[in-house]
């Protein structure tokens, strides 16, 4: 992974410093509350309905153990014991006074991380596939470029006050594990017939309030053009996207209102007097950062191991786990593994310090000492020994990490709601929670398959609940907390957005509501076709009437027709 150099460490440092002179002169009453409030924002720092939040910066998903030892003793001493991954990667701290955040935020430079631009108008953290590097299917590693990235839009001074914060994500395989059509700038790294790295750019995508999908505005771009050409496109953004209205302000809308044919026209005019300047990728500058992604020491393994193949055999929990929850890898003799953090009861995403520091063990022993967030809010060992799989079961089992649910129902992506966002209309976690209660079976779940279900606690859709198989979103209404069900979103390659069912439900509906759109399912589906398959085939409508039941309408055509007869 990604070493800071002299430059790195300086700038960060300095950032520190920074913000413990503003912070100073903030609690002195020297600095305002509005004027503040931009700059803890782009440190990382909400105010959120109980207490501050923290938002560490995981870029695009990698961490070393010495990293997460010092994430779980900041949880342990200045937090309540536990943090939570976030769907962009990153961890979050709800409990930190604010006082202490120039001490913690000094503390986690000296392990080369930080909390900058995790929050605010402004480029957020890059994001990726958790499997970069290691993917059997993957073309181009994209960790170099994310990384170059990474460095181009930190305190890119044109860029610290967008009309509304930005997103960008990077795949290079063949399937889109980062989900890069919902993000504002999307990016996927191919080759050519002649081995060229290219990239084909989507704009305009984005969740929340009006959720779209991404258009292509460049199928071919070479790599050496990507700062430029992002750099046109968020110039354009800047300079035309709304700043009246919050809710119009993220660039899919000025896509969607100028038209993808009319931005790009805007963006090529912008990009005429950038392309080829100092902004272009050289050969020796990626090649510098690439070098920091060098492959570990693996050692020469077969692909294969008697005494695996027996624990497979004989103990059906382990051999569920592997399908589950390990996955391929390029190199033969290793697997990469998904830590789950999802257990029964559980926040999903949340973390203890315990589990943290036994994490960071795991990672050591097994996985040269490096691990993954993922945006689905679990954890990855990238790089394990098929031989040593059965061990680390065991030992992952012991620390509840090894919920062989990965992929399924009970893995589900969770914001933290109306328990602790102030911007949430409802809860989350309790939801997620009930969920989980009501599907303990693991034969249920394997029998389903493969089902994403996501909750989002508000509009902002932190849960990605329009790509979920199953989403759900918490609504106010008449200062009561209830949940809209959409069904049939997906995401990679063939990302699509969920339609809704109909009116929203009770809470304590919800179980009874997931129950039924199951058995429905069970009842449609054909032959190893998925939830989300069967949602296409037949349509909403049978879902629908298992859910709510005949309408009057229905049963009064029904009548008339009888009665016509």
């Amino acid at each position: 992974m990604y070493r800071y150099d002299d430059y790195d460490r300086a700038l960060v440092k300095a950032r520190v410093a920074q913000f413990r002179d503003q912070t100073a002169r903030w609690q002195a009453g020297e600095l305002a509350d509005e004027d503040f409030r931009p700059l803890r924002l782009q440190n990382g720092l909400y105010m959120q309905r109980h207490a501050p939040m923290l938002r560490i910066a995981v870029p695009y998903g990698m961490l070393s153990s010495a990293q997460l030892r010092v994430l779980a003793a900041v949880a342990r001493e200045e937090d309540k014991g536990y943090a939570h991954f976030t769907t962009r990667h990153n961890l979050q701290y709800n409990w930190i006074p604010m006082a202490r955040v120039p001490d913690v935020l000094e503390r986690l430079a000296d392990v080369e991380m930080h909390a900058i631009q995790t929050s605010g108008n402004c480029i957020r953290n890059t994001s990726t596939d958790q499997f970069a590097g290691v993917a059997p299917d993957e073309v181009v590693d994209t960790r170099p470029l994310a990384e170059i990235i990474r460095q181009w839009s930190t305190f890119h001074p044109e860029f610290a006050f967008l009309p509304r914060k930005f997103k960008i994500a990077v795949h290079g395989a063949e399937r889109d594990r980062a989900v890069v059509q919902v993000h504002d700038i999307g990016l996927h790294l191919y080759r050519d017939a002649q081995g060229d790295v290219l990239a084909r750019v989507w704009v305009g995508g984005g969740l929340g309030r009006t959720p779209i999908l991404g258009e292509i505005i460049n199928d071919a771009l070479p790599w050496r053009h990507l700062l430029s050409y992002m750099e046109a496109i968020l110039r354009v953004y800047n300079l035309e996207g709304r700043r009246d209205n919050p809710y119009k302000a993220r660039i899919k809308i000025l896509v969607k209102s100028l038209g993808i044919e009319a931005f790009r026209r805007k963006v090529d005019a912008e990009w005429a007097s950038l392309k080829d300047g100092p902004a272009t990728i050289t050969d020796a500058e990626l090649a510098r950062v690439a070098a920091y992604f060098t492959a570990p020491a693996y050692v020469a393994l077969p692909d294969a191991d008697a005494d695996y193949e027996a624990r497979l055999a004989s103990d059906q929990a382990f051999a569920r786990w592997v399908q589950q929850n390990v996955h391929a890898h390029r190199v033969p003799g290793y697997r990469a593994v998904t830590l789950s953090l999802k257990a029964k009861g559980q926040a999903p995403g949340d973390i203890t310090d315990v589990q943290m520091d036994a994490v960071a063990d795991l990672a050591d022993a097994y996985s040269f000492g490096e691990l993954r967030s993922s945006h689905e809010q679990n954890v990855v060992l990238s790089d394990v020994e098929l031989r040593k799989l059965p061990e680390l079961f065991d030992k992952a089992k012991a620390l509840k990490l090894a919920s062989s649910t990965v992929g399924l129902l009970t893995d589900i992506i969770c914001c933290p709601g109306g328990d602790f966002c102030d911007l949430a209309n409802a809860k989350s976690i309790p939801i997620a929670k009930a969920i989980m209660e009501r599907f303990d079976d693991l034969d249920y779940l394997h029998d389903i398959g493969e089902l994403d279900l996501n909750i989002s606690g508000c509009m902002n859709a932190c849960g990605h609940h329009h790509v979920g198989h199953i989403g759900v979103l918490g609504v106010d209404k008449n200062d009561e907390e209830w949940y809209q069900v959409t069904i049939g979103g997906r995401q990679g390659n063939d990302t699509r957005l969920g339609k809704v069912i109909g009116p929203s439900f009770a809470a304590a509906d919800m179980p009874d509501v997931v129950t039924k759109l199951l058995e429905t399912y069970v009842r449609l589906r054909e032959p190893e076709e998925r939830f989300v398959e069967t949602v296409v085939r037949v349509g909403l409508d049978p879902f629908k009437l298992s859910v709510y039941g005949e309408s009057a309408r229905d049963r009064a055509n029904k009548n008339k027709e009888a009665n016509n007869g």
